[in-house]
Formats: structure tokens, C-alpha cells, sequence
């Protein structure tokens, strides 16, 4: 299978802006971003979590510590992912129990990553309330969640997958839609 780009969605302006937005949505649907964290999804989550919370401290002063959560343990379709899937570290160094958490994850799909990130937190402690942050919401749900903080809404087909790149990760910063092709 290869993929083929058919269309840019986002550019890194626009990605910016869309945070930025984002960032101002949770101070004020949060009431003042106390007691709140963010928990990252490894791999693009982390760094929209880590620019979420500077956002923040720029523009509320507060500080808003980010942890990292690697969910391959937790995942319903590890045998899927390959013989010996490469576990990272999880990153939390602060207590999870009765915390407001956002969980940030770069695109919302099934919904299977988000149960996955759950049950991790869940390990870990009981928090108060976990929220759904996600740069990207392109439907499709197989379980039943919704994102509390959405960037943005795209509706996409089967066929179709939404790349987010960003320069942490991929030394770029664009949102692309790409088509599977057989």
C-alpha cells in the first residue's frame, strides 16, 4: 500500500493559529486552567500538549505541566502492530489523582487510541475528569468518544488519512490529506 498526498489542510501559520485558539478555549472552559495537565500521546501528542502549554503560561501565566503516555501496552490491535512493538517511556512526574487531565493527541479516528490512553491513566490513578484535546477530529468513531477541545472538524472517507507533520517530529509543520492506494 502507498499513500498520495491530494491536499494540504493545514500550514504551520494556520496550525499555530489553531492552537493558539485552543489554548484560549481550555483557560476559559476549565476555569482558569487549575489543577490541570496535559498528557500528551506519544509521539505527535507530546509536542502539541508541550506548545499548548506555552501558550498558556504566554498568555494566562500559568503553568501547566505536561506529561508523556505511551499507550503501545495498551492498544487492542498489538498483535497487529507487529512482532516486537517498541515500547517507550511513559512521562508523568506529577500524581494523577484528583487532577483535571487533558489528554492531547494530534487526530481523533475511532476513538481506539483514547480508550488505550485511558486505561493508562487509569494505571497510574483516579483522576477527577479526563478531557479529550485533539488538533484534528476526522470522524469515523467506533467507540463512544468525543474531544472536548477540537482544532479542527474534517470529514474524510475510508480511503482517506489525515497526516499531521510537525517540526519536532517530522522537521516539517503541515496537516496533509493523503488518499490510501492499493
Amino acid at each position: 500500500m502507498r499513500v498520495v498526498e491530494k491536499r494540504q489542510l493545514l500550514s504551520a501559520e494556520e496550525i499555530g493559529r489553531t492552537l493558539q485558539r485552543m489554548a484560549h478555549e481550555i483557560v476559559e472552559k476549565t476555569g482558569g486552567a487549575k489543577d490541570l495537565a496535559f498528557i500528551g500521546v506519544r509521539r505527535r501528542g507530546v509536542p502539541i500538549s508541550e506548545r499548548l502549554a506555552k501558550l498558556i503560561h504566554a498568555s494566562a501565566h500559568i503553568e501547566v505541566p505536561v506529561g508523556i503516555l505511551d499507550i503501545t501496552l495498551y492498544r487492542d490491535d498489538l498483535s497487529t502492530v507487529g512482532p516486537q512493538p517498541v515500547v517507550q517511556s511513559t512521562e508523568i512526574d506529577f500524581p494523577v489523582d484528583g487532577r483535571d487531565l487533558v489528554v492531547v493527541d494530534d487526530v481523533l479516528y475511532t476513538g481506539r487510541t483514547v480508550r488505550a490512553a485511558m486505561n493508562g491513566l487509569f494505571d497510574l490513578g483516579r483522576p477527577r475528569r479526563i478531557i479529550l484535546s485533539v488538533l484534528i477530529d476526522r470522524g469515523h468513531r467506533e467507540l463512544p468518544v468525543e474531544a472536548a477541545f477540537v482544532g479542527r472538524n474534517i470529514q474524510t472517507s475510508d480511503t482517506e488519512i489525515i497526516e499531521v507533520r510537525l517540526k519536532e517530529i517530522d522537521g516539517e509543520e503541515r496537516v496533509m490529506l493523503v488518499d490510501r492506494v492499493e
